[in-house]
């Protein structure tokens, strides 16, 4: 028996990209898995959209919170019912490749992963491609990931078999960053980096993650509140984090236009 996948989806006001976030998973290659999608007090069409798909597809499940809640609490209530032996991520708005679910279960069952994820590429708010690929480094330590968040959430997965559940913590944003943190420590080994790309994570401008000035903040607040630094180092932490990602990320990003 493959073991199962649990994916856990939020959503908030999702009508223009859903369905094509669902269609990817549906279209995966591996099969045994479950969707989870837990709305977030939309007031689009996104439910009706939902409540569509799941009449035709069995696996795929809907909760809902009654006001909005945040991202870091639907995830977590996704997580609480999951099932799965493996938990996977995916937003509202991202895709995924078909064979990223049976390329990273084998990637993991072969090298004994815990926490793994992979390269990744942008697309625009259309779902056209920006040719720009995010690569993911081999192996990711405890220690590097703490100067900056190298997973992708769309690309990152856990063994909830070994590990149990691994939630993320109650901060408005970031929290993936987070909780790919304490999956690491959990797991006492590095998570490991498939190098193909298996997503497509979409940019927008209207994203809360496209104010650059307004997520400084809230890295801050990883290490602050988070992760219960003083004060003092977590300034430095952050000074850190900038270089790490001015000059050290940075190069993680490549261009895949052939003009």
């Amino acid at each position: 028996m493959k073991p199962l996948v649990s994916v856990i989806t939020p959503l908030f006001n999702s009508e223009n990209y859903i369905s094509e976030t669902i269609n990817s998973v549906i279209n995966q290659t591996y099969q045994n898995w479950e969707l989870l999608l837990i709305d977030d007090g939309s007031t689009d069409k996104t439910v009706e959209i939902v409540t569509n798909f799941m009449a035709k597809n069995p696996n795929i499940k809907l909760l809902k919170n009654d006001i909005n809640l945040g991202a870091a609490i639907s995830r977590n209530k996704g997580i609480d019912a999951a099932q799965g032996d493996y938990i996977a991520f995916l937003d509202a708005d991202d895709i995924w490749k078909p064979e990223k679910l049976q390329v990273q279960i084998k990637f993991m069952q072969a090298q004994n992963g815990l926490v793994s994820f992979s390269s990744y590429e942008q697309i625009n708010k259309y779902g056209q491609p920006l040719n720009l690929l995010i690569k993911a480094l081999p192996e990711l330590t405890y220690k590097k990931q703490l100067k900056s968040n190298y997973i992708g959430n769309l690309t990152g997965m856990y063994n909830a078999k070994v590990l149990g559940k691994i939630k993320a913590p109650n901060l408005r944003k970031r929290q993936d960053w987070l909780l790919w943190l304490n999956a690491i420590e959990k797991s006492g080994k590095p998570a490991i980096g498939i190098q193909e790309s298996l997503a497509y994570y979409r940019v927008r401008t209207d994203s809360m993650s496209s104010n650059k000035m307004n997520l400084l903040k809230h890295n801050y607040l990883v290490y602050r509140k988070g992760l219960g630094f003083s004060t003092l180092k977590s300034v430095y932490c952050m000074l850190v984090f900038l270089y790490e990602h001015f000059f050290v990320k940075s190069k993680q990003v490549v261009s895949t236009s052939t003009t």
